[in-house]
């Protein structure tokens, strides 16, 4: 086979790869499939069994933001920055069998809730000095005031989605 026609096809299997791992909705997400098997169970038991695959995510921490200034305070604005970690929500995609509850045409139930995107701030803490920048007025001094504290809440950003359906043969 030429250099060529190696190439071609590697450049043709490499395409049809990132091709399948963009297509999947967990590889955008950071997420690991994890699924149930009952394949021997049904076997065994002569009986079927519903379908479970999960996804679990996995955890990327961020970059904290750093200290900036703010005109009029002695110590910069997030002294002790709030860390962000980004991952997502676990998801399910399951399909069970159920009794003929609403007629022939329904023996399936299915419930698919993918993994989606969570974005997380951890909690920060705002302090500053109980005195002023140099005040000119004093020679230089800077003048007393009441010490300042406050907590960063915690940020936690996600929109979760799910889907139920009844078909015959999931």
């Amino acid at each position: 086979m030429k250099s060529t026609t190696r190439g071609t096809v590697a450049a043709a299997l490499m395409a049809a790869a990132a091709g399948a791992v963009a297509a999947t909705p967990a590889a955008a997400v950071g997420t690991v499939p994890v699924p149930l098997p009952l394949g021997g169970v049904e076997k065994s038991l002569h009986v079927e069994l519903p379908e479970v695959t999960g996804q679990v995510p996995v955890p990327k921490p961020g970059a904290p933001e750093g200290p900036r200034y703010v005109e009029g305070r002695l110590l910069p604005a997030g002294v002790v920055p709030r860390l962000p970690v980004s991952g997502g929500l676990p998801g399910l995609d399951m399909r069970a069998p159920v009794p003929h509850v609403l007629g022939d045409d329904f023996d399936h139930v299915g419930v698919d809730a993918p993994a989606s995107d969570l974005r997380t701030l951890g909690p920060g803490l705002a302090v500053d000095a109980p005195l002023t920048p140099p005040n000119a007025d004093a020679f230089g001094l800077p003048d007393l005031k009441l010490p300042q504290a406050g907590v960063l809440t915690p940020v936690l950003q996600a929109t979760p989605a799910a889907d139920l359906g009844m078909s015959s043969g999931l």
